[in-house]
């Protein structure tokens, strides 16, 4: 489903900040995959994905979709079969707009727009069910104002405007990073049951190697980067903070990995 190669990205090149944030990284990604992306600051992690998403150009290489070269495309035009949660839970929704309006858009994502009602019985009866699933309450308030919502509801709701149209590759960049230790894992059980429930192909990013661990079924490790651990099947399914840290250290010839990461 997705085929990154090759791809390199250079900040502010030829000026002493030149930052090589991408450094020929190649990865591989099977439909249906769910796919747990890690690594210290700087190591590439939220570049790839804006290069993948098309929030940046690449310097080389090229981003495959679904047998598509899609590397020319720009953002606007990937997003139609990209669903993306941010790390901001302001991100993704209209603050000023009710909870079955937001969902409404992100629906109609890529049709034209008519003069029809904008939402039909019909419509709000789906968005009833599917609230409902979310199991937060949020059923019961569909003409609320998104703005109103706390991070983590509101973050629920992001991630399922996301998967309304069960995009074909699934990018959520941290989405966790900013709620409380409460709220988090609930917003992880969430995710793990949209994406079971369509068999989304999904690339996760985050710093918490205990969740990178716990979710999905292949995790990858960057360092300036490059991909420098790929582990899936029974060798992540026995995989522990201890023995992740000691593979970072053998692969990347560093002891880096050990504060910035351990501090999640």
């Amino acid at each position: 489903m997705l085929e990154i190669v090759n791809i390199k990205k250079i900040f502010n090149r030829n000026t002493v900040n030149e930052n090589v944030a991408l450094n020929g990284l190649s990865l591989t990604i099977s439909e249906g995959e769910f796919v747990t992306v890690i690594g210290g600051n700087g190591a590439g992690k939220s570049t790839m994905l804006n290069a993948i998403a098309g929030v940046y150009s690449t310097d080389g290489g090229r981003i495959i979709i679904d047998g598509s070269d899609v590397t020319p495309l720009p953002e606007h035009k990937r997003a139609a079969f990209i669903g993306r949660v941010f790390q901001d839970p302001m991100m993704g929704t209209a603050a000023n707009m009710g909870i079955e309006e937001n969902l409404a858009l992100a629906l109609r994502r890529g049709k034209k727009r008519g003069l029809s009602w904008g939402i039909r019985a019909s419509e709000r009866k789906e968005y009833y069910r599917l609230l409902e699933e979310l199991d937060l309450g949020l059923e019961h308030r569909l003409t609320a104002k998104v703005g109103l919502l706390s991070g983590g509801q509101r973050q629920a709701l992001t991630l399922l405007m996301a998967t309304l149209k069960r995009p074909k590759l699934l990018l959520l960049d941290e989405h966790t990073a900013a709620l409380d230790p409460k709220t988090a894992p609930k917003v992880l059980d969430i995710t793990k049951t949209i994406v079971e429930k369509d068999n989304l192909t999904t690339l996760m990013i985050t710093h918490n190697m205990r969740d990178a661990i716990a979710m999905g079924d292949r995790l990858v490790m960057l360092y300036a980067g490059r991909v420098v651990l790929d582990i899936k099947g029974e060798e992540k399914k026995n995989l522990t903070v201890e023995k992740l840290l000691h593979m970072f250290s053998s692969a990347s010839g560093s002891d880096e990995a050990d504060d910035k990461l351990l501090l999640t």
